[in-house]
């Protein structure tokens, strides 16, 4: 689908942001009122792809993916977790339709992997890729002044290392680009393609008792991650625009019933990192990026955490089920969705998992979301366990 820039300018830095992921034009402010009588004062950022949930996993469980059972997507959601695969080495490729329902051409796709280095350490990298589909410029008297495709991305690498037995601590390293229009002058305005590098940095506990006669038992896992922590953004102004820095902790309970059966309860709250509008433009970046937990009224801070929660059923780690739902205060953006999904894990080597987004309100631009995972074990031949190699040293 072809569209001219004016509304592709409009659309994708003003509707995007605003129902996907609570935020407007970068840095600017969105004051109004809901239906409902709600002041709204979203946070916004540029480059909120940076945030959108890659994979169909934590996709149908209502987007909470930091404590987690570990796979190749840990590298988004926490890459500390990446010691405590069951793996030695794994990737995976996740495909996502956006806002299909508004703009029939936009898409993002994530590719990642890990391995193991050693046993207490871990690498990893990834590749996050958003194609906002094909523009069509036209001049001031409407005749047409050529195409570009508008995209971004992100390369990340990553590292972990398991500092106990139960505790591990990972970093990401990213460099991000943001080409919208290309190099381009609207309105006599210069538009050029933003970039800039940040970095993670995450935590991972998990422990758990089961009875290994009846395999049943309970384990628990916490973890937290600040994400995006880097340079800002500039399209060729010297405005230069916050990235959506993000604060994100949870746990996850798994339920063992027996030796083929088991649940997995995740609970996620997120913070965006950023200034609440207004935005004092005298205040330096980490005081401001740090500054964001108090710059606001305390009930207005609390109506800026975003809750994911999911379960997940799985049987003989071989058929998983999952429900999910989101909630995002009405003064924040106001999205709430459930989800669900399906997952299938095939000779113990190949996976496959679905997910389908389920808005609360009628008419919105998330409707018939869908996300499709595509997971691979690359160990070659057969892995020894964490305990296996313990009695190896130990003899």
């Amino acid at each position: 689908m072809k569209r001219s820039f004016s509304r592709l300018f409009i659309g994708v830095i003003c509707l995007l942001p605003l129902f996907a992921s609570a935020q407007t034009t970068p840095g600017s402010t969105t004051l109004g009122f809901t239906p409902s009588g709600t002041r709204l004062n979203t946070v916004n950022t540029a480059v909120p792809f940076l945030n959108f949930t890659p994979d169909a996993r934590s996709g149908a469980m209502g987007d909470a993916g930091v404590a987690l059972s570990p796979d190749a997507n840990s590298v988004f959601w926490n890459p500390s977790k990446l010691v405590f695969a069951p793996k030695s080495s794994g990737a995976s490729l996740s495909y996502t339709p956006w806002l299909r329902d508004l703009i029939g051409d936009m898409y993002y796709t994530y590719l990642t992997g890990y391995k193991k280095v050693g046993k207490n350490q871990a690498i990893g990298g990834s590749l996050m890729y958003f194609d906002l589909g094909t523009i069509q410029f036209t001049t001031a008297s409407g005749l047409s002044a050529g195409s570009f495709n508008s995209r971004e991305y992100a390369f990340t690498g990553s590292y972990a290392a398991r500092l106990t037995k139960n505790f591990s601590m990972g970093v990401n390293l990213k460099y991000l680009n943001s080409n919208l229009a290309g190099a381009t002058t609207v309105a006599g305005v210069p538009i050029k393609p933003g970039a800039t590098a940040a970095a993670d940095i995450s935590a991972f506990y998990n422990n758990q008792v089961r009875d290994d006669a009846t395999g049943r038992g309970l384990g628990w896992a916490f973890g937290g991650m600040i994400s995006n922590l880097g340079g800002q953004v500039s399209y060729g102004s010297p405005q230069r625009f916050y990235i959506p820095t993000n604060l994100r902790i949870g746990t996850a309970i798994t339920y063992y019933a027996d030796q083929f059966n088991k649940f997995n309860f995740a609970l996620d709250l997120n913070k965006l990192m950023v200034p609440t509008p207004p935005i004092d433009p005298n205040k330096g970046y980490l005081a401001s990026v740090f500054g964001s937990f108090a710059d606001a009224p305390f009930n207005e801070e609390l109506q800026e955490i975003n809750i994911a929660s999911g379960i997940e059923y799985w049987y003989n780690d071989q058929f998983a089920a999952r429900l999910g739902y989101y909630n995002e205060p009405n003064a924040k953006g106001g999205r709430k969705f459930f989800t669900g999904g399906v997952g299938i894990r095939l000779q113990d080597r190949y996976g496959i998992d679905f997910s389908y987004l389920m808005p609360v309100k009628q008419g919105s631009p998330l409707a018939n979301t869908f996300r499709v995972s595509l997971l691979i074990d690359l160990t070659k031949g057969i892995r020894i366990t964490d305990d296996e190699e313990e009695e190896t040293e130990e003899n």
